[in-house]
């Protein structure tokens, strides 16, 4: 079957996961992402690559990051974005979601950008939009559920790429809440479709999947093991919201083995590079000397974040 984020000539069509993507769509994203970092760098507030396309944020969860820096990134390629305020939507009176993206459709939507609560929910807008012919208009995921959020995973990727330049001679760590971290598992798939020897998870067993090890990644329980000689420690945030039942005797004790200190990061190579998607709670998954120390890399990706996107919304709409 053909993969319903590609078109028949294997371009983009929309982005919904990054499991599956061949490499060369990865890097093609990645290299688009170059020149937009050079614009930001160099003050250049607008390009005219989307002018007359109406780019619709659709957030069903609460965000900060994603949703500005996508806002952000539409505005710098000329676009009219719409935020659909959830709160005071007709969805909250009853109304669909394919009701809703219906007649926004009606209102000449060329561009969705999807958060949702629920697994496969940007997977069933792109199916909808198939079935009425409605080809024209793509999908971004922004995240949903514990499913996938790929542009996450594409801007930790450029963060990566940017401070090691290469992927195939890294020991990459990935430390936390697994379990229930859809930017993990697009994070994995990045990795290991890009070519890293490595893949490390690190975590209590109530926060990793069963059947994790299946995704090509070696596991680990204790955190001094886990992060021997990596070159990246890309940390998770606890997904309490997501949580059901008592996983974790504390914040406190997960800190106390799974939290990341200086003195657990000199396990790491000496020029490791600290990576998190944000929000941080210090004092829980990392302690502020690393999460402000030189090692950290944290304000780069989300800087990184808006050139990604960027790159992401122009080859999404052939420019």
């Amino acid at each position: 079957m053909r993969n319903p984020q590609l078109t028949r000539n294997g371009e983009l069509q929309h982005l919904l996961t990054i499991d599956g993507l061949p490499r060369e769509i990865l890097t093609a994203i990645l290299e688009a992402a170059t020149p937009f970092t050079v614009v930001a760098e160099r003050e250049v507030k607008k390009l005219p690559l989307l002018r007359g396309k109406s780019v619709f944020n659709l957030f069903f969860e609460n965000s900060t990051r994603t949703r500005t820096t996508f806002e952000i990134a539409a505005k710098r390629l000329s676009a009219d974005v719409i935020n659909l305020n959830i709160n005071t939507s007709s969805t909250s009176k009853g109304e669909t979601l394919l009701d809703t993206v219906d007649n926004l459709c009606a209102m000449q939507a060329d561009m969705f950008v999807v958060r949702h609560a629920s697994s496969g929910a940007p997977f069933l807008i792109a199916q909808h939009l198939a079935a009425m012919g409605l080809e024209h208009i793509h999908v971004i995921n922004a995240g949903d559920g514990r499913h996938a959020h790929p542009t996450q995973g594409l801007l930790d990727m450029y963060t990566i790429r940017h401070y090691k330049q290469r992927f195939d001679n890294l020991v990459v760590a990935i430390v936390g809440d697994l379990l229930h971290s859809r930017v993990a598992r697009s994070q994995i798939h990045a990795l290991t479709t890009l070519g890293v020897p490595e893949v490390r998870v690190i975590g209590p067993k109530t926060l990793l999947p069963a059947d994790i090890s299946q995704l090509g990644v070696r596991v680990f329980h204790d955190m001094r093991a886990g992060l021997k000689d990596v070159d990246v420690v890309m940390m998770l945030r606890l997904q309490n919201e997501r949580m059901k039942g008592a996983l974790l005797p504390s914040p406190q004790e997960f800190f106390k083995s799974y939290g990341l200190t200086a003195e657990k990061l000199h396990c790491a190579r000496p020029d490791a590079i600290v990576m998190h998607p944000g929000p941080m709670n210090r004092g829980v998954e990392i302690d502020s000397a690393v999460a402000d120390g030189p090692h950290a890399v944290i304000l780069p990706q989300v800087t990184f974040g808006i050139a990604v996107r960027m790159a992401v919304m122009s080859m999404l709409a052939g420019a």
